[in-house]
């Protein structure tokens, strides 16, 4: 696996590429965005803002299933629909809203997708029944799809290569606080005034942070629309799955967020029981463990540069296997500990995969983006399923040895990359000698 800080050329357009705009005002300064330079802070803290308010949105209704079910008298089974329609839309939508990305823009794709997902949640309070709510979250769902991908392309583009992971490690840290408040403001708000002004008070930030997007995101220097062209783009998308080293990354991405979805589903379960009896409300509180996400992700470009992208992988790994075995004690502080451990080498290996797919993909960056948010929503998906199944019928110790299972799969797959790229050196090598 080639070190994510080798630069490289940046290249645009994932299908036919059609002839570029006219410079903008913004390419009066030349050169690629790097810190330091004009706008480098703007772009990241516009960016940083947009993943608070996409990832806050988007897990608004997971703190408050047990206040949905008994408001709208419906199961819990059924309220939990409200989460698997936004997530579930939101991997079923990502790729061909990546597709519209490379002939609008990166910058114009993300601001209709925050501008549509913020007017859905400021009407997501008012659903009168479960079908209405559960509708209107896949429509937010699917209008978030166009953030990820066009955000991981728009930053490959416009900053220097040596800066990229950094750059993408804000915006991963950006998600984490928003999955973190979004949780946590509506679970106190929940207790407090109910449910729908739970929501209500998430879309309000969101909507506070999509006008923060909207202001500061320097507009696009380096980006060369294409034309739509449904068989160039399906070319596209077979390149990336046959690309070795992106489908090693969509794997390593989808194992990370396996052990992510599962410790998180399974272990409120695990706290309201002995020893610990927490209240739910203590429980909630349990996701302002995300801000150490915050900072693994953010500190990733450095990790990189001196680890190398592996190192930093295996670094993450580690930590997060780490973590895992210490949450098997029966000790709070220990189990703690160990979501600390777990979820800043989640954040870590997540923000190194993810920005290694960009740098890879030569081409369709944002396809190459798409697919790899896929692979990441499947984790998630079954990461939580298997995980709770694992709880309920083994307890604790069964989704330990499930996370264990895919940090294993994380430690092979990265081993399998530096086994292949040692091969491809030595066949160069022995081709140029002759």
């Amino acid at each position: 696996m080639p070190d994510v800080s080798t630069e490289a050329p940046v290249r645009t357009g994932a299908l036919a590429s059609a002839p570029a705009e006219p410079p903008n005002d913004a390419s009066r300064t030349p050169g690629p965005l790097t810190p330091g330079r004009p706008g480098y802070r703007r772009m990241s803290f516009a960016l940083f803002a947009a993943g608070v308010a996409a990832f806050a949105l988007l897990y608004s209704t997971q703190a408050l299933l047990p206040a949905i079910s008994a408001g709208l008298d419906v199961s819990a089974g059924q309220a939990s629909w409200t989460v698997s329609a936004a997530t579930g839309a939101l991997a079923l939508f990502v790729l061909p809203l990546s597709a519209l990305s490379e002939r609008f823009g990166r910058r114009t794709l993300m601001t209709v997708s925050l501008t549509v997902a913020v007017a859905v949640g400021l009407l997501v309070p008012f659903a009168p029944s479960l079908q209405w709510l559960i509708a209107l979250r896949a429509v937010q769902g699917a209008a978030l799809a166009g953030l990820p991908a066009s955000a991981m392309a728009y930053l490959a583009e416009e900053v220097r290569p040596r800066a990229l992971v950094g750059a993408i490690g804000l915006f991963v840290a950006g998600n984490s606080i928003g999955g973190m408040s979004g949780r946590i403001v509506a679970g106190w708000i929940s207790q407090l005034w109910g449910w729908r002004a739970a929501l209500a008070a998430v879309g309000l930030i969101a909507l506070v942070c999509a006008v923060i997007f909207r202001v500061l995101l320097p507009k696009a220097r380096n980006f060369a629309p294409a034309t739509l062209n449904p068989l160039a783009l399906a070319k596209t998308v077979g390149r990336h799955l046959t690309d070795p080293l992106l489908r090693r990354l969509y794997a390593i991405g989808a194992l990370f967020m396996t052990v992510f979805g599962a410790v998180y589903t399974a272990i409120g379960f695990r706290l309201v029981q002995e020893p610990f009896n927490l209240p739910q409300g203590v429980i909630g509180s349990i996701f302002l463990v995300y801000l150490v996400g915050t900072l693994s992700s953010a500190a990733a470009g450095k990790l990189v540069g001196r680890l190398g992208r592996r190192g930093a992988l295996y670094l993450a790994v580690g930590t997060t296997a780490a973590g895992l075995l210490l949450s098997l004690a029966d000790s709070l502080g220990a189990v703690l500990l160990g979501l600390v451990l777990i979820t800043a080498g989640f954040f870590a290996g997540h923000a190194v995969a993810s920005s290694a797919v960009s740098r890879t993909a030569k081409t369709g960056r944002a396809q190459a983006s798409a697919l790899y948010q896929s692979a990441y929503y499947v984790g998630s998906s079954a990461g939580g399923t298997l995980g709770a199944v694992a709880f309920h019928a083994g307890g604790w110790g069964a989704t330990v040895a499930l996370g264990l299972l895919a940090v294993l799969g994380v430690v092979s797959v990265t081993l399998y990359g530096t086994h292949a790229a040692r091969t491809e050196r030595r066949a160069l090598a022995v081709a140029s000698g002759r």
